[in-house]
């Protein structure tokens, strides 16, 4: 097929974004080219964006896949509107030999016109963040500058990295190579060699309904810049971001001169779980898939063909032992605590508070005092409704409502659940979160704080002492794992201790936050998301293992 995107023409447009890519991940500084601020996207870029989303309302995304067997989509917002987009319904047995297909020429292309592929598929998501926000926004109830922030240049910022990553890691080896072996008195031995990066097959992104484009891009983008063809199986209320990133990838794929096929979209009916059966199909090798335990557990024991990489449930915990800022630590938590509900994988749940106290710039606070003052903390941030909307945007689905209603019944409540009324969508979920007292004095098995209890829920829970708490701690990372780990402490000694347990269970720490930056945020290019290293998460977003073994190196050998 004739391209009409070179690649000396994509060289020139984003060689300099790759190379500033892999001196961040490097350097692990601050970097972005996508921009956070919607300003900056142009003045009618708003504007734009709405209507091109209204626009999509009520028709069908005809992507021109083959093997469209029929139509289905039935996404309805959290904020009550239904979507009505149609998307195709594929045949597998069609569709995974046409994938396949262009393998290839897109092996063959090598990594860096791969990346500069990839880069320009970024770059056209990119110019359309307004439309994907409120993509974003009504498939997962993120209030809309988190879905314009976190589903726009964060989630495009991952995607980045891990083309960048997956580059590095490819051009580690040269693609040809002189070898001479001296053989004293005799003409040494001559071979030319070549070693290529090949793929593994096909690769299987089964998507979240939270964070659609944050946790799939990654995994999409890795595997793609790797040389794999990749099928895009969402999220059955969260299809229409990640529809939209195919199809982009699909123009830009066709326009570069290859087969578009290398991403499709596969899209189930109701009830119908695809998921299941394609993992276990022959032609996937790679599977990357974010949500619950159950089924990261069913794929990594059942998908034996494939390499999988799964981000599943933890429980996040933060050590308050004592700080010097303690009004800005009871503000930082309250805004970790209320960020989209608490519907992210990283959000604090267990609060570890020894039961005397910690000491702080404000005087002794005891346990009491402590969980008092966070309750009035999260109350003041969220007493606005204005505020709370923007902050807490909507729950994504009814199992949160219930898993937040009977939170209240699991110990003392000392930060009720309020119901917040969004005027623009009355028929959204909006709650407050609830804290709920409870004690580890008394070992239990079934605590509630010994398994995740996914959304606004918070847990309080004393302890005899700090010691106490890391022996916690320690527990719930090793046993259920934690994506994120906070700790509050003046104490050199207790700092070391705290982060030796983390350095131990792999576990990623954030330590004395008191200001903009919150442990349930992670920066690409710098932060590690996840560890791989407990039962978390077997893999992190990103570094050099989430790609390495999306390809293997095979060496051609030839007489000089």
């Amino acid at each position: 097929m004739a391209a009409e995107l070179t690649v000396p023409q994509l060289s020139a447009k984003h060689r300099p974004t790759l190379d500033q890519a892999l001196s961040a991940i490097r350097s692990r500084a601050y970097w972005s080219p996508h921009p956070e601020h919607p300003k900056a996207y142009g003045e009618t870029a708003p504007a734009d964006g709405l209507a091109a989303f209204e626009a999509l309302r009520g028709t069908r995304l005809d992507l021109g896949q083959p093997g469209t067997d029929g139509w289905t989509g039935s996404e309805v917002s959290p904020y009550g509107p239904e979507l009505g987009v149609e998307y195709p319904h594929a045949d597998p047995d069609v569709l995974l030999p046409a994938m396949k297909a262009g393998m290839g020429a897109w092996r063959d292309a090598g990594p860096e016109a791969r990346a500069l592929v990839c880069i320009e598929i970024l770059a056209r998501i990119s110019a359309r963040t307004h439309e994907f926000a409120h993509a974003v926004m009504h498939t997962s109830g993120q209030a809309f500058m988190m879905a314009f922030q976190a589903g726009g240049p964060h989630a495009q910022d991952r995607g980045l990295e891990a083309v960048a990553y997956a580059y590095e890691e490819q051009t580690r080896v040269p693609g040809q190579a002189d070898w001479s072996k001296p053989q004293g008195k005799k003409d040494p031995l001559n071979l030319g060699k070549s070693f290529t990066a090949v793929p593994r097959g096909i690769a299987l992104m089964i998507g979240c309904n939270t964070f659609p484009t944050w946790n799939g891009y990654p995994g999409l983008f890795a595997s793609l810049a790797t040389g794999n063809a990749v099928l895009v199986k969402p999220h059955p209320r969260a299809v229409l971001p990640l529809a939209l990133t195919v199809q982009v990838a699909r123009e830009v794929l066709a326009e570069a001169g290859f087969d578009p096929n290398l991403v499709a979209l596969a899209v189930e009916r109701p009830g119908e779980g695809i998921a299941k059966t394609l993992a276990v199909r022959p032609e996937i090798k790679l599977i990357d898939y974010t949500g619950s335990t159950e089924f990261g557990d069913w794929l990594e024991a059942n998908a034996r063909q494939a390499q999988v990489y799964t981000e599943k449930a933890g429980v996040n915990t933060v050590v308050l032992d004592s700080t010097d800022n303690y009004k800005g630590m009871l503000s930082n938590l309250a805004f970790s605590l209320s960020l989209y509900s608490g519907q992210m994988c990283t959000t604090p749940q267990n609060l570890l508070i020894p039961r005397d106290g910690i000491a702080t710039d404000a005087g002794h606070k005891t346990y009491d005092e402590v969980v008092a003052d966070l309750a009035a903390s999260v109350g003041g941030l969220l007493g606005d409704d204005a505020r709370a909307n923007a902050l807490l945007g909507a729950l994504v689905n009814p199992d949160v409502k219930a898993r937040l209603e009977a939170a209240a019944g699991l110990g003392e409540v000392a930060l009720a659940s309020r119901e917040v009324v969004n005027p623009e969508f009355p028929d959204a979920v909006v709650r407050t979160p609830v804290l709920v007292k409870l004690d580890a004095a008394k070992p239990d098995p079934d605590a509630p704080y010994l398994s995740e209890c996914f959304g606004p829920v918070a847990f309080a829970v004393a302890v005899d002492t700090t010691a106490d708490a890391l022996d916690l701690l320690r527990r719930t990372v090793r046993e259920k794992g934690a994506m994120t780990v906070g700790a509050y402490t003046t104490s050199a000694d207790t700092e070391r201790a705290i982060e030796e347990v983390c350095l131990e269970e792999s576990a990623q720490l954030s330590l004395n936050l008191t200001g903009g930056v919150y442990v349930n945020q992670t920066a690409a290019f710098s932060d590690f998301h996840g560890s791989g290293g407990n039962p978390a998460a077997n893999a992190a977003l990103c570094d050099g293992a989430f790609v390495a073994n999306r390809f293997r190196v095979v060496e051609v050998r030839r007489q000089a």
